[in-house]
């Protein structure tokens, strides 16, 4: 039987490979025995050999339940032990972090022509794999150094990180964002606008922009061998920063961006360092709510209970008081003291003001938090709004009645034609027999259509008050002078006759129904508007803003607008081919929709990408081909289409409709703009000689090498100046400015358009095309 098939067959019978969590002191060490075993048990009706079982297990991906419990039978007596001899060094393991770091997961089988898993599987298992080896270092021009991890690292990186997220993601506190599947910056602006309510004093806690020092590497070791005791799994974390290829600077904004020198350990390390800092919010939030209980009250008394918020997104912490001022900074003290003598971590004091949250907004995750009242937040219709509501349903109402009408003239003409037609015929010849009488249908037809008319007719109140009027007011048999005079039949059909008008025309139960429901929405628009008022008294709301100048300043400083805010073309870009230019600004766009599509001015950012971004587009594909922005427009269109190689029409820059129909996506992590604003890729006009494309476990050839330009460069800015550079708007280290990197056609594709960074390439496979180009000269 084929291994592949036998594998899936398997999978499919015993999805998870569950292993007894008792396990007596005979069960192997390696990990693929222990799978070996629990096969065999599991399949009996396979007569597989230990050696296909080997074979299979060094070539299958392990799912999720899989991961899980085999990380789990390594806890024993409190601790997990053996995790990079049982665990990591498995083939299986390792290839299963190579799907995660694969941009095309589809092409798993790519994962053996980089590297030998089995062979780095026995170097790991023997504690001899050379961590400083692959290393790559990158001098900057200020003699910085930069250290990146190879393709090969960041496997093994991957691998552990898998291991910590198995081992203490269920332990971490709930206001624990970041770094977590499900729980990124979205989630936490959820918890922010669903969950906080009468905030009173707020304060975010900010830090020097210092990187993690030897004390703090030695508490993070301490930290972790308190779960873990395997001494090779923790020093392999502890070499990892010595030899600088984990690096996590507090305070800066390099976290969480997809920058090169972010490593895919940082988040999760940074998690388990405030893990007891994040257990010291939750017993205080515990001990508040104990102190300050929940207490009924009547319906018009107010009361606002005492609490304690807290949200922490990585090295980002905002935290939310309810009460007052004083209450607020005895916590905050308590706060910073942790920090600074538990955690030893050096916080700015300054920048950790306590503001007003009823006077003062206050920046988190690069948004701008407001407290607000309900009717500011969902603000009640105007009266101009109101007034265009009623014209829209009175022109909906029109055009209903004429279509109606029109669909009554054209049955009438129909009928008419109908009849005609019959009485046609009828003259013609003796008649027409019929197994039953069509005189009883067109009477129930007609009848049909009048009763209707009649409903109709009955159901129009003006209409019925009209006739009411004409056929009562300024009728002289009503005098008695008169009526003494006529005959007593005509005087009592006159009143029977104004008995029925009466009875069928006067709409008096109409009109007091009428009445009733005006009165009934006059006295439920009150009862809402004493509603909001009371709300607006006693409740206050967050809402959470785009911070627009910044983006405006971020769109001048890269270049989309002039000092006037008027969109302009990018010479830099001008380059590139017209697919690479479109693609370029369709990533920054989307990057910024995707990024603030939960804020509460989110148009603002929509003017910003549909105007600024576009326009300045098309005047690049105008300047680039010397040509007016209206040929440009007639060209590529406003959506700017464009026909790849094959004649397809392709839509990368998001669509003016699209734009509209963007609303709020919760539960999302996306990444910032910075990687793919602050960063642009201009192909060589050389020919290279062809080099393999540096994406994760990509084997293509026919790349095209391009050169890294960095924003700050172009510009000439220091990021750290925030007079000339946008406050949070983060920045790829300058050593690699100009660096040279080969990337097929599908990858820079994803580059531009933002679905691929940094983090999904391998930064060490530069290319030195000076060398190159000197080494051909030569020969």
């Amino acid at each position: 039987m084929d291994y592949y098939f036998q594998t899936n067959l398997i999978c499919k019978t015993n999805p998870a490979l569950r292993f007894s969590k008792h396990q007596n002191s005979k069960t192997p060490a390696s990990v693929n025995e222990r799978m070996v075993l629990c096969l065999r048990k599991a399949t009996p009706q396979f007569n597989i050999s230990r050696v296909s079982i080997s074979r299979l297990f060094s070539t299958i991906l392990l799912t999720k339940p899989q991961l899980k419990t085999l990380i789990l039978n390594q806890y024993s007596h409190g601790r997990f032990t053996h995790l990079i001899q049982n665990v990591v060094a498995s083939p299986s393991f390792l290839l299963t972090a190579c799907h995660n770091l694969n941009p095309n997961p589809n092409s798993s089988n790519s994962v053996w022509t980089q590297f030998s898993l089995t062979q780095m599987a026995q170097q790991l298992a023997k504690n001899q794999f050379d961590i400083k080896d692959c290393c790559f270092n990158v001098g900057g021009p200020h003699g910085e150094v930069l250290v990146l991890p190879n393709l090969k690292l960041k496997v093994l990186i991957e691998a552990i990180r898998i291991v910590l997220e198995c081992v203490y993601d269920d332990r971490f506190v709930t206001f624990s964002y970041g770094g977590r599947v499900g729980m990124g910056r979205h989630t936490a602006v959820r918890y922010l606008k669903n969950s906080v309510e009468n905030p009173s004093w707020w304060f975010t806690v900010c830090f020097d922009d210092v990187e993690f020092g030897f004390k703090n590497v030695d508490r993070l070791c301490l930290v972790l061998e308190k779960k873990i005791g395997d001494g090779v799994f923790v020093g392999m974390i502890r070499r990892f920063f010595e030899y600088g290829v984990v690096r996590i600077e507090l305070g800066g904004f390099g976290l969480g961006r997809g920058f090169p020198e972010e490593c895919g350990l940082s988040a999760i390390l940074l998690n388990v360092y405030f893990d007891a800092f994040d257990k010291e919010i939750q017993e205080l939030r515990l001990k508040t709510n104990m102190e300050n209980p929940k207490v009924r009250v009547d319906d018009n008394v107010f009361h606002k209970p005492l609490k304690v918020y807290a949200v922490r997104y990585l090295d980002e912490i905002l935290v939310i008081t309810s009460g007052t001022k004083m209450l607020t900074m005895d916590l905050k003290h308590r706060i910073l003291s942790f920090l600074e003598n538990d955690l030893e971590l050096k916080v700015d004091r300054v920048r950790s003001a306590i503001h007003s949250a009823a006077n003062e907004k206050i920046n988190f995750l690069g948004m701008e938090i407001r407290a607000v009242t309900p009717s500011f937040l969902h603000p009640p219709m105007s009266e101009k709004a109101m007034r265009a509501q009623k014209k829209y349903l009175r022109q909906k109402e029109v055009e209903r009645l004429e279509l109606r009408n029109a669909r009554e003239t054209r049955r009438k003409k129909l009928g008419m034609k109908i009849m005609s037609h019959v009485f046609k015929k009828l003259k013609r010849s003796d008649g027409f027999e019929f197994d039953y009488q069509i005189e009883n249908e067109v009477a129930k037809l007609f009848r049909t259509w009048s009763s209707e008319v009649v409903e109709e007719f009955l159901g129009s109140i003006e209409e019925r008050w009209s006739w009411h009027r004409k056929l009562t007011t300024g009728d002289f048999l009503s005098l008695k002078r008169i009526r003494d005079q006529l005959p007593q039949e005509l005087v009592d059909a006159y009143d029977d006759f104004q008995y029925q008008v009466d009875k069928h025309l006067a709409p008096v139960k109409a009109k007091s129904a009428l009445e009733e429901e005006e009165r009934r929405v006059q006295e439920q628009e009150e009862q809402m508007y004493a509603e909001r008022t009371v709300k607006d008294l006693t409740k206050l709301c967050i809402m959470v803003n785009a911070p627009i100048e910044l983006i405006r300043k971020a769109v001048r400083l890269a270049g989309f607008t002039n000092n006037m805010g008027r969109p302009r073309p990018i010479n830099s870009l001008m380059v590139l081919e017209d697919a690479d230019i479109i693609k370029w600004y369709a990533g920054v766009g989307r990057r910024w929709l995707d990024y603030f599509c939960c804020c509460h001015n989110f148009k603002m950012v929509k003017i910003v990408v549909s105007y600024h971004l576009r326009f300045s587009c098309i005047l690049t594909l105008a300047e680039k081909h010397e040509s007016t922005k209206r040929e440009a427009i007639k060209h590529y269109t406003k959506d700017l289409k464009f026909f790849d190689v094959d004649g397809t029409e392709e839509v990368h820059f998001p669509t003016e409709k699209e734009i509209k129909m963007m609303g709020d996506k919760n539960l999302s992590d996306p990444k910032p703009v910075d990687g793919a604003l602050t960063v642009t890729l201009i192909r060589l006009a050389s020919d290279e000689p062809l080099h393999r494309c540096i994406a994760h476990f990509c084997n293509r050839t026919d790349t095209i090498v391009y050169r890294i330009h960095l924003l700050q460069n172009i510009r000439h800015v220091n990021p750290r100046d925030a007079k000339k550079w946008v406050p949070g708007l983060g920045a790829v280290h300058e050593s690699l400015n100009r660096k040279c990197i080969p990337l097929c056609s599908d990858h820079i594709s994803d580059f531009y358009t933002g679905k691929l960074t940094f983090q999904d390439i391998d930064c060490t496979s530069f290319v030195d095309v000076d060398r190159v180009t000197a080494a051909a000269q030569r020969s």
